[in-house]
C-alpha cells in the first residue's frame, strides 16, 4: 500500500483565490483593502524569510503589507509602543509580531498588545483560551493547525469519534491542533518528550499529527494501517545533490511511512503553504469584519 499524497500547495493555492476574490470585492464595494502589518525583530534568517513570503502574499492578492523590521536590541517599550500604534491604525486590519522574539522581549505582553480583533496570528492570549474552551470561538485560530485541519478534512476522513495522535504541545502548533480535533469530536492524545509507550499509542491513531522537531522521528512501524500523516516538521538534513548541500525533511520517516499510511503531507509542499494561506484568509476576514460584513 501506497499513501495518497496530500498536495498543500495546490490546496493553499485554491484558498488563496478565493482569498483573492475576496480582496477585489472589498476594494470595488467598499473601498476597503485588507491590511496586515508584519513586525521583525532581529536578523534571523528564518524569520525573514516568514515575513518576506507573507508579504509576497500580500502583493499578489491585492493586499496592503506594513513591514517593520526592528534591530535584535529594541527596548521592549519601544516595540510596545509599535504594536500599540498599529493596533489603533485602521488601515491595518491583521497584526503578526513574527516569533521567536528576542530572550529580553517578554513575548506574552507584546502579543497580548494585540488587539483580539486583529491577532491574525491567532497567539492572543484571549484567542488562545477561547480556543481552549468548550462552547467558546475564538476570533482567530493559529495558521498553522488551522491549515493542518483543511489538510484532514480534504481528505474525507471523519474526524468525528477518531483517534488523533498530535506529538508535541507547543503553544503554536501542538496544543491548538488538541482543541481543533477535540471540537470536532475526535478523541485526542497529546504526547510529547515524557509520554510512555509512545509508538503503542500512535499505533493507535487513525490521524497522527506530527509537530514535534525531531528529524525523520515517526517510523513506518509506528502507523496504523490507512492513517491520515500530517507532518509539520521542518528539520533540514545533509544533500550532496543539492546545490545548498541540504535539503528538508519532516518530523516523519516519509519512506516508511508513505508504505503504511492512508494519506501524508510531504515536506517540503504540504502544511508550510497552508500556513501562509490561512494567514491570508485570516486577514482578509478581519477587513470583512471591519466592515460590518461579517459578526465577531
Amino acid at each position: 500500500m501506497t499513501a495518497t499524497l496530500i498536495d498543500g500547495k495546490a490546496i493553499a493555492e485554491t484558498v488563496k483565490a478565493q482569498v483573492k476574490e475576496g480582496v477585489a470585492y472589498l476594494k470595488s464595494e467598499y473601498n476597503l483593502t485588507p491590511g496586515l502589518a508584519t513586525v521583525l525583530v532581529g536578523e534571523r534568517p528564518d524569520s525573514r524569510a516568514y515575513v518576506a513570503s507573507k508579504q509576497k502574499s500580500c502583493a499578489e492578492l491585492g493586499m496592503n503589507s506594513f513591514g517593520h523590521t526592528l534591530p535584535a536590541d529594541i527596548p521592549q517599550n519601544e516595540l510596545l509602543e509599535i504594536v500599540q500604534g498599529l493596533a489603533r491604525d485602521s488601515q491595518v486590519h491583521g497584526i503578526l509580531a513574527q516569533l521567536p522574539l528576542p530572550n529580553h522581549i517578554d513575548a506574552e505582553a507584546i502579543l497580548g498588545a494585540v488587539p483580539i480583533e486583529k491577532d491574525v496570528d491567532g497567539f492572543s492570549p484571549l484567542n488562545v483560551g477561547r480556543l481552549s474552551m468548550k462552547n467558546r470561538e475564538p476570533m482567530f485560530v493559529p495558521c498553522t493547525p488551522l491549515g493542518c485541519l483543511q489538510l484532514i478534512e480534504s481528505t474525507g476522513t471523519q474526524i468525528e469519534g477518531a483517534r488523533a495522535v498530535v506529538l508535541g504541545r507547543s503553544n503554536i502548533v501542538g496544543l491548538p491542533m488538541a482543541f481543533l480535533l477535540l471540537h470536532r469530536n475526535a478523541t485526542v492524545t497529546i504526547c510529547h518528550s515524557r509520554t510512555r509507550d509512545l509508538p503503542d499509542i500512535v499505533r493507535q491513531a487513525d490521524i497522527v499529527v506530527a509537530a514535534i522537531g525531531k528529524t525523520r522521528f515517526v517510523p513506518g512501524d509506528w502507523i496504523k494501517p490507512g492513517a491520515v500523516v500530517i507532518d509539520v516538521g521542518i528539520n533540514e538534513v545533509p544533500d550532496a545533490t543539492k546545490k545548498s548541500g541540504k535539503r528538508l525533511v519532516g518530523d516523519v520517516d516519509f519512506d516508511s511511512v508513505k508504505e503504511v499510511a492512508g494519506f501524508i503531507t510531504p515536506v517540503p509542499g504540504g502544511v508550510g503553504p497552508m500556513t501562509i494561506a490561512m494567514l491570508m484568509q485570516n486577514t482578509l476576514t478581519a477587513a470583512q469584519r471591519a466592515a460590518g460584513l461579517l459578526k465577531p
